[in-house]
């Protein structure tokens, strides 16, 4: 099930005003740029492939994502990149990729068990003996969705200059498996009613998230706790996680 901001044409414009260039795009384009070939999963409107590729990565680039109006963005971007409707069950892959990627907490949207297991199934196969999977979840422990309040407004601007104002908010938790509830709402001026999305996303701690990787056939090699490589602590606000074949 795909988000309405990732489906609507004109909030997947948005995305990328949203969130901005940041660090966590400077560590995963540094890994990129060492990569002669790369998958990134959930891709969304495809930054870090394009961005690579101006910088000009002569390798194979492929963006996955299951939102076609995400992908609709990153095709008009950078058509020199391939961009594959869908999630890692659409292909079959035989060891194609030096580095596997997963960006912007895109790991959490897999709330499900059987959703985490065809995903990191996927990432196997598509992993190079010596290749690495990296990707990140927010840690449950920092509780960062608290800061998810209608009170945190962020104001952008649309392509055709409208401004248009975003807030979070929290509707409900589901502590025994790690879910948290909530919704996005758009507002633009002359809109005739904001715009809301509804969005779950899974908090995992990293025994739990090992236990997964272990199952798949997969083996953390690195953990970091923020996106200067700090460690992983009780309270660091991210679990960013390196992963070779087992």
């Amino acid at each position: 099930m795909v988000d309405h901001s990732f489906a609507d044409l004109s909030l997947a414009a948005l995305y990328d005003g949203l969130n901005p260039w940041g660090p966590s795009d400077d560590f995963y384009l540094g890994l990129v740029r060492d990569a002669r070939s790369v998958l990134d999963i959930g891709c969304g409107t495809g930054r870090l492939l394009r961005q690579a590729r101006s910088e000009g990565h002569e390798g194979r680039l492929m963006g996955l994502d299951p939102a076609a109006a995400m992908l609709v963005q990153a095709r008009r971007a950078r058509p020199d990149v391939e961009w594959v409707l869908g999630d890692t069950r659409v292909r079959r892959w035989e060891a194609d990729f030096d580095l596997v990627v997963m960006t912007g907490h895109a790991f959490q949207a897999l709330v499900r068990d059987q959703d985490i297991r065809h995903c990191l199934g996927g990432v196997r196969a598509a992993l190079a003996d010596d290749g690495r999977f990296v990707f990140e979840t927010r840690n449950p422990a920092a509780r960062g969705w608290e800061r998810w309040t209608p009170e945190r407004v962020h104001d952008i601007t649309a392509d055709d200059g409208t401004p248009v104002r975003v807030w979070h908010e929290v509707q409900d938790e589901d502590p025994e498996r790690g879910l948290v509830r909530f919704t996005e709402t758009f507002s633009g001026a002359g809109w005739p009613a904001p715009r809301v999305s509804r969005t779950t996303l899974r908090f995992l701690d990293a025994e739990t998230l090992e236990g997964f990787l272990t199952e798949a056939g997969l083996a953390v090699v690195e953990q970091y706790g923020d996106w200067s490589r700090g460690p992983l602590t009780p309270t660091a606000p991210e679990i960013i996680t390196v992963v070779g074949r087992a």
